[in-house]
């Protein structure tokens, strides 16, 4: 049962991460489709084969030999970001790849405190979208991990409260009793653990709670929300695509966001994703350590190792596998 519930907006530095940003952006592809009729297939970023260095045998003298790296076909990354309008930040970041011969979704979350090799201000990764915009945290995340993002798609916070409250509320298992106030943001958490059916207001206060005012929360911090994140992502998916027939939702969802993506793709993506279903979901998170230290700022530091299998597990476009020569990884 709620125990009680504040219905002030949240004002200042208002921040949602990964799952309800997932959830907007499956909205969005399976809603539009239903509202629209045409259906166009995008194009990825890299449409040339890419010429990737192999080692030369001991007979090969010092001839160059190149192996040939193509796309697969119908197999796409997109970089979902979530834009906190006040202030000015770019905390919620998930690389989806969406493999239409595989039938599979890999989402993975990307951690807001992320370490960069880059030389700015500051090395966290979600300080890149304030120091250049999406074309800067884009190119930052394929510099990171190897991988080309052929799309983006950044959400305008604001709407998701609307968008939550929209698909009717969301059946949400709470995970752990939350007790938090934050009278600076007028922010006011007050749930018992269990079943219970979450509104856009309570929905976004619910995953957004990481610790209790008496100090207990999450054994893992921010792992451990983004767990929570992740496990409402299929809730709102599922329940999104029970929806028929909602052309002002997809309205109300496209108000939300800006993509390079034409509405053409979105809705060729929205089909093929909604033949996937939520079985063909999968959800992952960059592998790393949230205690490390670097330039006087607390980093999450990837495990380079860990993060070159997940990123071929997950993310890789191509019909070979990605090399730890092609990820920047910076380890202190």
């Amino acid at each position: 049962m709620q125990r009680s519930y504040n219905r002030s907006s949240v004002k200042a530095a208002l921040r949602l991460h990964a799952v309800l940003l997932a959830a907007l952006a499956l909205s969005l592809v399976v809603l539009t489709a239903q509202a629209l009729r045409r259906y166009a297939a995008p194009r990825s970023a890299a449409v040339k084969p890419v010429a990737v260095p192999v080692e030369l045998s001991a007979g090969d003298g010092e001839a160059q030999i190149l192996a040939v790296r193509t796309r697969r076909p119908y197999c796409y990354t997109i970089l979902v970001s979530g834009i906190d309008d006040a202030g000015g930040g770019c905390d919620t970041n998930l690389l989806v790849r969406l493999d239409v011969p595989n039938a599979q979704i890999d989402a993975v979350s990307l951690p807001r405190d992320t370490l960069l090799h880059t030389e700015r201000h500051s090395n966290k990764l979600n300080y890149a979208y304030a120091s250049g915009g999406t074309e800067r945290l884009r190119a930052d995340v394929e510099r990171l991990l190897g991988v080309p993002v052929d799309n983006s798609v950044t959400v305008n916070l604001k709407g998701f409260v609307q968008l939550v409250d929209r698909i009717g509320g969301v059946d949400f298992d709470v995970p752990a009793d939350m007790d938090y106030d934050d009278p600076a943001q007028n922010l006011h958490i007050h749930y018992e653990k269990g079943l219970q059916h979450l509104n856009g207001q309570q929905a976004m206060e619910v995953v957004r709670w990481r610790k209790n005012n008496s100090g207990g929360g999450y054994a893992d911090a921010d792992l451990g929300r983004i767990a929570t994140q992740q496990a409402f992502i299929r809730a709102a998916a599922q329940q999104a695509l029970r929806l028929r027939n909602a052309p002002a939702l997809a309205q109300l969802a496209a108000s939300c966001v800006k993509t390079d993506l034409t509405a053409a793709n979105l809705i060729w993506l929205a089909g093929e994703a909604a033949k996937i279903g939520t079985e063909g979901l999968r959800l992952h998170t960059l592998p790393g350590d949230g205690a490390g230290w670097y330039r006087g700022e607390s980093v999450f530091v990837l495990d380079p190792d860990a993060t070159l299998a997940l990123v071929n597990e997950a993310l890789n476009p191509y019909d070979r596998p990605i090399t730890a020569e092609e990820l920047d990884i910076l380890v202190p």
